[in-house]
């Protein structure tokens, strides 16, 4: 392989990883919301996969209930988290051209 061959490999992949960069900052601005129990429970998570936002309505509590009202926080987190992932993969494939790179994300 030619130095020439070698110095535009080098530039592309620097190319990518600055894309990349600014990928990962624009995700951690977006948000994704995720509901359980019909919507008694709320949580929103951001690109970087973190909680911003739990809603509890005050109908979903009971204080006979307290594991009906764990198991809707669990779910509705989860359920934000997925939406999360599936929003940094196909943000990610954007950058990729769809290559799958280990451990990118």
């Amino acid at each position: 392989m030619s130095k020439g061959g070698l110095g535009n490999i080098m530039k592309m992949a620097q190319q990518a990883q600055q894309k990349m960069l600014q990928v990962q900052e624009e995700l951690a601005a977006k948000r994704v919301e995720a509901t359980a129990g019909g919507g008694m429970v709320t949580a929103i998570v951001n690109g970087k996969q973190e909680l911003i936002s739990l809603r509890i309505e005050k109908d979903a509590v009971d204080p006979n209930d307290v594991e009906m009202l764990q198991d809707l926080i669990v779910a509705a987190v989860n359920e934000a988290l997925r939406k999360a992932q599936e929003m940094i993969a196909a943000e990610m494939q954007k950058v990729t051209g769809g290559l799958n790179i280990p451990g990118l994300f």
